[in-house]
């Protein structure tokens, strides 16, 4: 094989790749890659078909390569690196979805896992989101401020379910924990509740990590629970 037919098959087989048709001599010189006539490039791709690297589909088609064609292609004229650019841009954006993906399923998890540990709500803002992750509202409607006062209860969902995700933007987060006990200002018809909160880090985001719960909640164990489920969500950054 001379270099223009190994530089024609080559040629042929990138741009089979990409259409899936039939490549033709006029399609070929289009490409600028060869200077010589039509004629010419028939002749060669008449003379890379006898020696089984194309076929012709049809007698009025164009070529396309063979796997005899392909597996010289991969062996002896692929260059992979001609496709880094394109390759390392797909996987860029994929990637970023897949930890993004990965950043949020290690939230609910940890909400998850901190609402098994304390009768109380658990709750975190989740990362690239506008919301608030929260489980255990079982937990503190077993409670008996909850199961006296109904109101109370529907009140806590209410909050829960429609207002928690501004409210934590109002109250002051870092990386110690802070309390907010039947405060006013931050917990309005709620008042006979406290919530703790604590930011969180996970890679280069950051959010908060907390728990609802009655004004009479174990303030001591839930200040441990919510440390070491904080240490649990930046044990990977």
């Amino acid at each position: 094989m001379n270099e223009r037919q190994s530089k024609l098959l080559v040629a042929i087989i990138d741009q089979f790749i990409d259409t899936a048709l039939p490549v033709g001599s006029k399609k070929l010189l289009e490409s600028g890659e060869f200077v010589c006539s039509s004629a010419t490039i028939r002749n060669e791709m008449g003379m890379l078909e006898d020696e089984g690297y194309l076929e012709q589909p049809h007698i009025s088609s164009g070529r396309i390569p063979t796997a005899i064609g392909y597996r010289m292609y991969v062996r002896d004229y692929m260059k992979p690196t001609s496709k880094e650019k394109v390759v390392r841009k797909k996987f860029d954006s994929l990637r970023e979805q897949y930890f993004q993906r990965k950043d949020q399923e290690r939230v609910y998890e940890a909400v998850a896992l901190l609402s098994r540990m304390i009768p109380n709500v658990a709750f975190a803002s989740v990362p690239h989101k506008h919301r608030v992750y929260y489980m255990g509202l079982g937990n503190v409607l077993k409670q008996p401020e909850f199961q006296e006062n109904p109101v109370l209860a529907s009140e806590v969902a209410e909050l829960l379910e429609d207002q928690l995700s501004d409210l934590l933007e109002k109250v002051e987060v870092d990386d110690k924990v802070r309390y907010y006990i039947g405060d006013e200002h931050i917990l309005g018809n709620i008042q006979s509740c406290s919530m703790m909160v604590k930011e969180y880090q996970v890679r280069d985001l950051h959010g908060v990590v907390g728990i609802l719960g009655p004004i009479r909640m174990d303030y001591a164990y839930n200040t441990v629970a919510l440390d070491m489920i904080n240490d649990l969500l930046g044990f990977y950054v």
